[in-house]
Protein backbone atom coordinates (compact mmCIF):
# COMPACT_ATOMS: atom_id res chain seq x y z
CA UNK A 1 0.00 0.00 0.00
CA UNK A 2 1.56 3.04 -0.76
CA UNK A 3 2.16 5.60 1.94
CA UNK A 4 -0.09 8.94 2.66
CA UNK A 5 0.41 12.05 0.24
CA UNK A 6 -0.62 15.43 1.15
CA UNK A 7 -1.01 17.10 -2.01
CA UNK A 8 -1.79 20.82 -0.88
CA UNK A 9 0.96 23.27 -1.47
CA UNK A 10 1.80 26.35 0.55
CA UNK A 11 4.44 28.84 -0.08
CA UNK A 12 6.81 28.50 2.77
CA UNK A 13 7.47 32.00 3.49
CA UNK A 14 3.74 32.86 3.99
CA UNK A 15 3.23 29.67 5.67
CA UNK A 16 5.81 29.91 8.29
CA UNK A 17 4.88 33.50 8.80
CA UNK A 18 1.22 32.52 9.89
CA UNK A 19 2.53 29.76 11.80
CA UNK A 20 4.63 32.02 14.09
CA UNK A 21 1.26 34.48 14.32
CA UNK A 22 -0.97 31.34 15.79
CA UNK A 23 2.28 30.10 18.11
CA UNK A 24 1.82 33.77 19.36
CA UNK A 25 -1.91 33.56 19.74
CA UNK A 26 -1.94 30.22 21.52
CA UNK A 27 0.79 31.81 24.16
CA UNK A 28 -1.21 34.83 24.55
CA UNK A 29 -4.27 32.78 25.12
CA UNK A 30 -2.32 31.20 28.05
CA UNK A 31 -1.65 27.59 26.57
CA UNK A 32 1.76 26.02 26.32
CA UNK A 33 2.85 26.11 22.58
CA UNK A 34 5.24 23.79 23.56
CA UNK A 35 2.82 21.21 24.88
CA UNK A 36 2.89 17.73 23.16
CA UNK A 37 -0.57 18.03 21.61
CA UNK A 38 0.01 21.59 20.95
CA UNK A 39 3.60 21.23 18.70
CA UNK A 40 2.14 21.25 15.19
CA UNK A 41 -1.01 23.26 15.97
CA UNK A 42 0.52 26.33 14.65
CA UNK A 43 1.78 24.74 11.32
CA UNK A 44 -1.57 23.05 11.05
CA UNK A 45 -3.47 26.16 11.63
CA UNK A 46 -1.21 28.29 9.15
CA UNK A 47 -1.87 25.81 6.55
CA UNK A 48 -5.82 25.21 7.11
CA UNK A 49 -6.21 29.19 7.38
CA UNK A 50 -4.56 29.13 3.86
CA UNK A 51 -6.68 26.59 2.67
CA UNK A 52 -9.93 28.10 3.49
CA UNK A 53 -8.67 31.73 1.94
CA UNK A 54 -7.45 30.20 -1.10
CA UNK A 55 -10.32 32.17 -3.57
CA UNK A 56 -8.20 35.13 -2.98
CA UNK A 57 -5.74 33.33 -5.68
CA UNK A 58 -8.51 31.84 -8.29
CA UNK A 59 -9.93 33.28 -10.73
CA UNK A 60 -14.19 32.52 -10.89
CA UNK A 61 -14.54 34.06 -14.54
CA UNK A 62 -11.59 31.81 -16.32
CA UNK A 63 -12.74 29.07 -14.78
CA UNK A 64 -16.56 29.79 -16.09
CA UNK A 65 -14.72 30.64 -19.55
CA UNK A 66 -13.04 27.20 -19.65
CA UNK A 67 -15.50 25.13 -20.09
CA UNK A 68 -18.29 27.51 -22.08
CA UNK A 69 -19.90 25.69 -25.37
CA UNK A 70 -22.39 27.07 -27.65
CA UNK A 71 -25.50 25.38 -27.30
CA UNK A 72 -29.18 25.81 -29.01
CA UNK A 73 -30.90 24.85 -25.28
CA UNK A 74 -32.93 27.63 -23.29
CA UNK A 75 -34.74 25.98 -20.71
CA UNK A 76 -33.81 25.87 -16.82
CA UNK A 77 -30.55 24.51 -15.27
CA UNK A 78 -30.56 24.05 -11.56
CA UNK A 79 -27.49 22.45 -9.90
CA UNK A 80 -28.71 22.46 -6.46
CA UNK A 81 -27.45 21.28 -2.83
CA UNK A 82 -23.69 22.55 -3.54
CA UNK A 83 -21.88 22.05 -0.53
CA UNK A 84 -20.65 25.44 1.00
CA UNK A 85 -17.99 26.09 3.40
CA UNK A 86 -16.58 29.30 4.30
CA UNK A 87 -15.27 31.93 7.10
CA UNK A 88 -17.81 34.60 8.49
CA UNK A 89 -14.96 38.14 8.14
CA UNK A 90 -16.68 39.52 11.31
CA UNK A 91 -15.18 36.16 13.48
CA UNK A 92 -13.38 34.12 11.71
CA UNK A 93 -15.86 31.49 12.36
CA UNK A 94 -17.27 28.95 9.76
CA UNK A 95 -20.80 29.01 7.92
CA UNK A 96 -21.79 26.50 6.48
CA UNK A 97 -24.59 25.28 3.93
CA UNK A 98 -25.95 24.33 0.56
CA UNK A 99 -26.13 26.84 -2.66
CA UNK A 100 -28.95 26.23 -4.97
CA UNK A 101 -27.93 28.11 -8.32
CA UNK A 102 -30.11 28.00 -11.74
CA UNK A 103 -29.29 29.46 -15.05
CA UNK A 104 -31.30 29.84 -18.35
CA UNK A 105 -28.57 29.66 -21.35
CA UNK A 106 -28.64 32.43 -24.13
CA UNK A 107 -26.41 30.62 -26.70
CA UNK A 108 -23.90 28.81 -24.25
CA UNK A 109 -23.65 26.35 -21.72
CA UNK A 110 -20.92 25.89 -19.35
CA UNK A 111 -19.54 22.89 -17.76
CA UNK A 112 -21.70 21.19 -14.86
CA UNK A 113 -18.80 20.83 -12.42
CA UNK A 114 -17.78 24.61 -13.08
CA UNK A 115 -20.36 26.04 -11.06
CA UNK A 116 -19.63 24.20 -7.84
CA UNK A 117 -15.67 25.50 -8.90
CA UNK A 118 -17.01 29.18 -8.82
CA UNK A 119 -18.90 28.82 -5.43
CA UNK A 120 -15.63 27.35 -3.65
CA UNK A 121 -14.31 30.60 -5.54
CA UNK A 122 -15.87 33.03 -3.38
CA UNK A 123 -16.42 30.92 -0.56
CA UNK A 124 -13.05 30.44 0.18
CA UNK A 125 -12.51 34.44 1.73
CA UNK A 126 -13.47 36.04 4.39
CA UNK A 127 -17.06 36.50 3.62
CA UNK A 128 -20.61 37.65 4.37
CA UNK A 129 -23.18 35.48 3.38
CA UNK A 130 -25.24 38.44 1.86
CA UNK A 131 -22.08 39.08 -0.72
CA UNK A 132 -21.04 35.56 -1.23
CA UNK A 133 -24.64 35.21 -2.87
CA UNK A 134 -24.16 38.35 -5.12
CA UNK A 135 -20.68 37.51 -6.07
CA UNK A 136 -21.65 34.34 -7.79
CA UNK A 137 -24.37 35.22 -8.95
CA UNK A 138 -22.79 37.96 -10.63
CA UNK A 139 -20.07 36.34 -11.76
CA UNK A 140 -22.46 33.52 -13.62
CA UNK A 141 -24.60 36.42 -14.95
CA UNK A 142 -21.60 38.57 -16.36
CA UNK A 143 -19.43 35.79 -18.21
CA UNK A 144 -22.23 33.17 -19.25
CA UNK A 145 -24.83 35.91 -19.96
CA UNK A 146 -27.82 33.71 -20.23
CA UNK A 147 -31.44 34.70 -19.98
CA UNK A 148 -31.64 34.63 -16.43
CA UNK A 149 -29.45 33.63 -13.19
CA UNK A 150 -30.86 32.30 -9.73
CA UNK A 151 -28.97 31.97 -6.77
CA UNK A 152 -30.12 30.41 -3.48
CA UNK A 153 -27.89 29.85 -0.03
CA UNK A 154 -29.35 28.35 2.92
CA UNK A 155 -26.56 28.29 5.93
CA UNK A 156 -25.99 28.44 9.32
CA UNK A 157 -23.50 30.73 11.14
CA UNK A 158 -21.30 28.99 14.08
CA UNK A 159 -20.76 32.90 15.35
CA UNK A 160 -24.30 32.02 15.89
CA UNK A 161 -24.19 29.25 17.80
CA UNK A 162 -21.41 28.99 19.28
CA UNK A 163 -21.44 32.55 20.53
CA UNK A 164 -23.24 35.66 20.27
CA UNK A 165 -27.06 34.82 20.77
CA UNK A 166 -26.22 31.00 20.73
CA UNK A 167 -28.98 29.59 18.29
CA UNK A 168 -28.10 26.50 17.53
CA UNK A 169 -31.12 25.57 14.91
CA UNK A 170 -31.40 29.11 12.95
CA UNK A 171 -30.39 28.68 9.34
CA UNK A 172 -29.78 31.78 7.36
CA UNK A 173 -31.19 32.17 3.28
CA UNK A 174 -30.17 34.41 1.04
CA UNK A 175 -31.23 35.04 -2.62
CA UNK A 176 -30.61 36.37 -5.79
CA UNK A 177 -32.11 36.75 -9.03
CA UNK A 178 -31.63 38.51 -12.35
CA UNK A 179 -33.02 38.52 -16.04
CA UNK A 180 -36.06 35.90 -16.31
CA UNK A 181 -35.77 35.03 -12.98
CA UNK A 182 -37.17 38.60 -11.87
CA UNK A 183 -40.86 37.12 -13.46
CA UNK A 184 -42.58 35.44 -10.61
CA UNK A 185 -43.73 32.56 -12.12
CA UNK A 186 -39.94 31.59 -13.62
CA UNK A 187 -38.72 32.47 -9.57
CA UNK A 188 -41.71 29.63 -8.27
CA UNK A 189 -40.75 27.54 -10.65
CA UNK A 190 -37.07 27.10 -9.71
CA UNK A 191 -38.08 27.52 -5.77
CA UNK A 192 -40.41 24.51 -6.08
CA UNK A 193 -37.51 22.61 -7.86
CA UNK A 194 -34.90 23.05 -5.19
CA UNK A 195 -37.26 22.27 -2.47
CA UNK A 196 -38.76 19.03 -4.52
CA UNK A 197 -36.97 15.26 -4.09
CA UNK A 198 -36.96 14.27 -7.56
CA UNK A 199 -36.28 10.44 -8.07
Amino acid sequence: MAPYQNLEEYNLTITNEVKERYSKIIDEIGEDVKREGLLKTPERAAKAMLFLTQGYKQDAVKILKSAMFAEDYDEMVIIKDIEVYSLCEHHMLPFYGKAHIAYIPDGYIVGLSKIPRVVDVFARRLQVQERLTHDILECINTTLKPKGVAVVIEASHMCMMMRGVQKQNSVTTTSGFRGQFEKIETRNEFLKLISSKLS
